[in-house]
């Protein structure tokens, strides 16, 4: 970038002292979170709910593997969505496919009808993987690299993602739930069981709000992310290209493949068998790369305790988001279900970003007046609170479970507990997570290190939606407990952990200095 170019990036300061790209990106976020976190908002009640009332009457183990394999593939692909944008189309193309892609997707849904309801969520899952990491990737680029506004920057796109998640379920969740807009649809003549699609036909709106902001705001992005990082040689460009062609071209010929050996009754697809095949491939997927890591001979001493801390805090990190990832599973359904109706069981959902939005500044400043007393906790501390709290919150439910199981509905006021506790958990391991994987990783295998951390959110949102299925084995209590006792077992194990892991940090950090 040129000195001119340079200065004129550092003096836009026309959103909120950021460059104006920022409010691009800002409110193209907010509204694919609205769209996201509406949808899953009641992804699951719809699932479960009887078919008399307009639902797809699937059993909790049936609806919670849909659920989760839909969570984890969503998280996944955005491996292969950043490829396709850094090596073929560009970012500024991917989020733009990426969100008509999502958009047809709850359009899909918004259609009565089992085949349209799985063609959705596969719209999503690609659209999501395209456009997730590549909106997130074009803030840093408005920044110089010396631009002290950068975090900040990113703080308050944060904020973006999180306004979204807050409003969405009220209003995704408002016109699917509530008896007062079912009425309504009776009044001019429409099914009131076809609330679950106007619902799902809201998500597919604020996906639309999200792209006309994204297209009419790009000239405030000027030409960033317009094009793919240039190949090595041309050579490897033509390489790269008939590659890509061939894998896609594989893809599609598999799965048009499955499709017709479905319909000639040759196989059977089930749910379970998908989340099942997505289980054993995300299981496939960690463990080669980690023991690829860890038997690949070019690594110096400090480089390998690095390698330790990351395959310590990637497992911790599947743990957490296995329990906090059931907000959306078993919590839900303990919302519909076993909770006194005050308002739709989706409306909870929102609890968690409400908590994050007035939560955030606070743990921003109790890290730096900790850190300026020496008093900071250290990463791995800091996981194993989070990991604790999670658990935490899973006793309150435990309580909660119990005390339902007398057929009495319990106050909502247990869920925002857990709720609450969860979010300040979160706020312990999410952020200090990523923070602590760029510095950890290995500069030469940096970016790779980024992709497989989210691939722990990915297992944990897996196990999040199966773990729905123990239900027709196990008590509520006695599921919500084991979940409690595998978090706060693994919080334990960290915290024993602690000294010699920060020993590891500090070896580590002295020998780069």
């Amino acid at each position: 970038m040129s000195e001119r170019a340079a200065a004129a990036q550092t003096d836009d300061t026309a959103f909120f002292g950021h460059p104006r790209g920022l409010s691009t990106l800002f409110f193209t976020e907010l509204w694919e979170r609205f769209s996201y976190y509406g949808m899953r908002a009641i992804l699951i009640l719809f699932m479960t709910a009887p078919i008399a009332a307009g639902g797809m009457e699937y059993d909790v183990g049936k609806a919670g593997a849909v659920y989760g394999t839909y969570v984890s593939l969503v998280y996944l692909l955005a491996l292969p969505g950043g490829w396709v944008a850094d090596r073929l189309i560009g970012m500024r193309r991917a989020v733009l496919y990426g969100g008509i892609i999502i958009m047809l997707g709850h359009i899909s849904l918004a259609v009565p009808g089992e085949q349209w309801f799985y063609l959705g969520l596969l719209l999503i899952v690609v659209g999501t993987g395209l456009l997730k990491p590549n909106v997130s990737a074009m803030v840093g680029t408005l920044y110089d690299q010396g631009d002290v506004r950068r975090d900040s920057g990113f703080s308050i796109y944060y904020m973006g993602i999180n306004v979204g998640a807050f409003i969405s379920p009220f209003v995704v969740g408002g016109l699917a739930q509530l008896p007062a807009f079912q009425r309504f649809l009776e009044s001019v003549g429409l099914s009131p069981e076809s609330s679950w699609h106007f619902g799902f036909a809201m998500a597919a709106i604020g996906m639309f709000v999200g792209l006309v902001w994204y297209v009419k705001g790009g000239k405030y992005l000027g030409d960033r992310g317009m094009h793919p990082a240039p190949a090595e040689s041309p050579e490897a460009a033509r390489r790269l290209k008939r590659n890509t062609a061939l894998g896609v071209g594989g893809i599609v010929g598999g799965l048009v493949s499955l499709v017709v050996l479905a319909n000639l009754g040759a196989i059977t697809i089930t749910p379970q068998g998908v989340a099942q095949v997505v289980g054993v491939s995300l299981l496939l997927i960690i463990v080669g790369f980690f023991t690829w890591l860890f038997m690949a001979s070019e690594w110096t001493r400090e480089e390998r305790k690095r390698l330790y801390m990351i395959l310590v805090l990637f497992v911790a990190s599947a743990v957490f988001w296995s329990a906090f990832e059931q907000a959306g599973s078993s919590l839900n359904l303990f919302a519909q279900n076993d909770t006194k109706n005050y308002f739709p069981a989706s409306w909870f959902q929102s609890a968690n970003a409400l908590f994050i939005i007035f939560l955030t500044p606070l743990f921003a400043w109790l890290w730096v007046w900790l850190a300026q007393r020496r008093r900071d906790p250290s990463t791995p501390a800091k996981f194993s609170f989070g990991l604790i709290l999670v658990g935490a919150g899973f006793l309150v439910m435990v309580v909660a479970a119990s005390l339902s199981a007398s057929g009495v509905k319990v106050s909502p006021m247990w869920l925002i507990l857990t709720y609450f506790l969860h979010t300040v958990g979160e706020l312990t391991l999410s952020p200090v997570g990523l923070s602590a994987m760029t510095k950890l990783a290995p500069q030469r295998i940096a970016g790779m290190v980024m992709g497989v951390w989210f691939m722990a959110t990915s297992a944990g949102n897996f196990i999040a939606g199966t773990v729905v299925g123990l239900y027709a084995s196990f008590t509520q209590s006695e599921v919500f407990g084991a979940v409690a006792a595998f978090s706060i077992g693994a919080g334990v194990i960290l915290a024993f952990l602690v000294r010699p892991m920060r020993r590891l940090m500090q070896s580590s950090q002295s020998t780069d200095t």
